[in-house]
């Protein structure tokens, strides 16, 4: 279980993140989305003890992330290319995720056979760096590193951007399956409204730093986000409050 307490992040007087309470319970699919700027990163971060908020408090299995290191256990995250270490070939970084989660390598590599498809061969056995990968192939290095050993909590921030479209559909049910059978919570952020409907549970809108919807998915929900994110006012600011809680 995540919950989230009167959460606040301020820079320089400018209040950029503000949710009084969130609450993401065991294994549900969690899909946060908003238009750039909206905070989404900004709340990862502050979940991932990346950033410290101005006020409140997150926990995760009830331990205060900024204050316990229980957590981290339980928890992995690729949110951009500074969670990759470039020095390091695809497989010494899987090798080394995989030391920190308690896989051998026979174990790390029996994982990853099932994303050869996914590597497209340009991956493991390339014999390049990471840093030298393309920006797409990092991504995917990281979407896999982040998956290694099965970690109970998994957020990812824009999984599916740059990507092709089988490494997408991939994705979407791994994403599915896992949630369903091992009981994965995955936090997902995404421009994408189709794909996050496809494959989360539940949808929190997000704008100016504060949550204007939470929605329980079904077959209407890409409907209603796409006319919400389609409604803004003359300041290009999204007027519409409506608030579905779950």
């Amino acid at each position: 279980m995540i919950s989230i307490q009167n959460i606040s992040k301020v820079y320089e007087n400018r209040k950029v993140l503000h949710i009084p309470h969130l609450e993401i319970p065991d294994g549900q699919t969690f899909g946060l989305v908003g238009n750039n700027g909206a905070g989404k990163t900004t709340l990862f971060s502050c979940l991932l003890d990346l950033i410290q908020t101005t006020t409140g408090t997150i926990k995760i299995n009830n331990n205060q992330v900024n204050i316990s290191e229980e957590w981290k256990k339980d928890v992995s995250a690729f949110i951009d290319e500074t969670f990759l270490i470039g020095y390091l070939t695809p497989e010494e970084y899987f090798y080394f995720l995989g030391e920190l989660r308690g896989q051998n390598k026979a174990s790390v590599d029996q994982f990853i056979i099932q994303f050869s498809d996914f590597f497209n061969g340009e991956i493991v056995n390339s014999g390049k760096y990471i840093r030298d990968l393309s920006k797409g192939n990092q991504k995917k290095v990281g979407i896999v590193g982040a998956l290694i050993g099965k970690p109970k909590i998994i957020v990812l921030d824009e999984p599916f951007a740059n990507l092709d479209p089988t490494t997408q559909i991939k994705l979407k049910n791994l994403f599915k399956e896992w949630s369903k059978e091992e009981h994965i919570t995955f936090l997902i952020s995404s421009h994408d409204l189709q794909h996050t409907t496809e494959v989360c549970d539940r949808i929190v809108a997000l704008n100016k730093g504060e949550i204007v919807k939470d929605i329980q998915t079904n077959p209407e929900t890409l409907q209603e986000l796409e006319k919400f994110f389609a409604m803004p006012n003359e300041e290009g600011v999204i007027e519409t409050i409506s608030t579905d809680n779950i």
